[in-house]
């Protein structure tokens, strides 16, 4: 196949402190964090190219420190937009226009798997999008303040996870459809324009690093060792 495939890496991180890191550029494992996304993709042989997406002042940094990661697959790098969104839309730009099946990640999702990315191409054979999930196990409270107002039936509920694959054609349409939109996932702007989106049987394991401790949660995950108390 000649699927693509665009690794988000351009969001700031405001809970990891103002020293100008992105969090996804962060030291995980003696890497930066993005490049073990990076490394899962170019393991699937289906990938044809990746598009690394990075804020604009990184470009730099991304390009010394990426090219050489992929050795099989073409390897871009693009500045993102001000919203995830934007930032989609800049790695769809660089995806050629030939391309039938595109699949986006979360460079802060750095456990990512090649059998999880397999999984949900693997899926659009009978779909417009698969999305990566896992059943919600907490209790949901719906709440006004502080003050319960009820309790959320938990039966049908998922949380979204990435990588979210999809028919290319239909990704950009939907893309073009929502411009100036806010969406935080791919999946929602091809639902609402009407498209089939399945779910994938995500990962626990699978977890998008939000805060410092979730960085050391990952390294822990990574390395096969506990986290410290």
């Amino acid at each position: 196949m000649n699927d693509w495939a665009i690794i988000v890496s351009a969001g700031r991180g405001a809970r990891f402190g103002d020293d100008g890191v992105p969090k996804t550029f962060r030291p995980l494992a003696g890497l930066p964090m993005y490049v073990h996304s990076l490394r899962a993709f170019e393991a699937v042989p289906s990938i044809a190219g990746i598009v690394l997406v990075v804020p604009d002042n990184w470009l730099e940094y991304a390009m010394e420190h990426s090219m050489g990661e992929a050795t099989r697959a073409t390897v871009e790098i693009t500045s993102g937009g001000e919203t995830r969104q934007g930032s989609v839309r800049a790695g769809l730009a660089r995806v050629p226009l030939d391309t039938e099946r595109v699949i986006v990640h979360d460079a802060a999702r750095p456990l990512v798997t090649p059998e999880l990315i397999d999984s949900s191409l693997a899926a659009l054979k009978d779909a417009d999008g698969a999305v990566c999930a896992v059943p919600l196990v907490d209790t949901l409270k719906r709440a006004k303040g502080s003050i319960v107002d009820a309790t959320v039936a938990r039966a049908e509920l998922w949380r979204a996870q990435t990588p979210q694959a999809f028919i290319a054609k239909v990704l950009r349409e939907a893309h073009d459809r929502a411009a100036g939109d806010d969406a935080t996932d791919d999946a929602a702007l091809v639902e609402a324009a009407g498209g089939r989106v399945v779910l994938v049987s995500g990962d626990e394991r699978n977890i998008k690093v939000t805060t410092p401790a979730e960085l050391e949660l990952a390294e822990a995950l990574m390395l096969g060792t506990r986290v410290r108390p």
